[in-house]
């Protein structure tokens, strides 16, 4: 599960001290400075509450600059980020995110900062097939939170994600692969088949992959890598309806009944973050 609990910790601090406003000033030295950063990071997290992420961001960042050398300001600014990531305001979020990064590099809330940023890339893959980059970028994230912080909650949903987005990738490939078919460009769809099996063997590509490279390779005359790759088919995915349209490649007489497969709809997680985040700090106050 992903580390809610950081988020939370921020929330609740804010509310004690909506709770207890004037005993948390005097705690820090009663200044009109600090009396405003926190009446500002007070209205931003109502805002947010209320659902007016753009204003409630818009209070969070005031609040930072306000008070820069404050506790407060790097929490101000997650705050922000979150609120712009929570109403899909991604480019806005990345923005803040990287700000963040930059001004407070030893901030024990990074790997947050961190998981949020690659979330924000990876809700804006929208086509793959199309638009490698956001895909391409979270990637790049997730890996970075596998490596810098691989004993984190972060860390295991990053690899979950990082599983998806080989998924996608291998999609691209079949994709291509497909159109060179088409085109009768054997030699580069080849190429793309065998990079499916070699770079993405764990996704549900796989499969096709082995039985188009059985199709193409016996349909230009090299049967042997036909035979070849019919026997890897064969010998790890037996009763699939792939390997039984690979037999039939070898057995023209022989009848079997092709199921399409299915692509799996995408399931959108990027209110998970949100939902936590609301369900559970809502309920440590009823």
């Amino acid at each position: 599960m992903v580390n809610f609990f950081k988020i939370l910790l921020i929330g609740l601090f804010v509310l004690q001290v909506s709770c207890g406003k004037d005993k948390k000033i005097s705690a820090v030295d009663d200044t009109d400075i600090k009396q405003q950063m926190i009446g500002l990071y007070e209205e931003g997290y109502d805002e947010l509450l209320n659902g007016d992420v753009l204003y409630a961001a818009k209070k969070f960042n005031e609040a930072e600059l306000i008070f820069p050398q404050s506790e407060w300001a790097p929490m101000a600014s997650l705050m922000a980020a979150y609120a712009y990531y929570s109403q899909d305001y991604y480019f806005n979020a990345v923005e803040q995110i990287e700000d963040f990064l930059k001004k407070y590099p030893n901030h024990k809330d990074r790997d947050y900062a961190q998981f949020i940023l690659a979330m924000c890339y990876y809700e804006n893959i929208v086509d793959e097939k199309r638009d490698l980059e956001p895909l391409l970028n979270a990637k790049k994230k997730f890996e970075l939170i596998l490596t810098e912080y691989p004993n984190t909650d972060f860390a295991l949903d990053a690899e979950f994600k990082l599983e998806l987005i080989k998924d996608k990738l291998a999609g691209k490939e079949m994709f291509i692969a497909r159109h060179y078919i088409k085109s009768k460009k054997w030699i580069p769809a080849i190429n793309r088949f065998k990079n499916i099996i070699e770079e993405y063997e764990q996704t549900v590509y796989v499969e096709e992959a082995l039985h188009r490279l059985v199709e193409v390779n016996y349909r230009i005359g090299l049967v042997d890598e036909a035979k070849k790759y019919a026997n890897i088919l064969g010998y790890n995915y037996d009763s699939s309806e792939w390997y039984k349209a690979s037999y039939k490649v070898f057995n023209k007489k022989y009848k079997y009944s092709e199921k399409k497969n299915k692509k799996k709809s995408k399931k959108k997680d990027r209110k998970k973050i949100i939902t936590k985040f609301k369900t559970k700090f809502l309920t440590l106050f009823e």
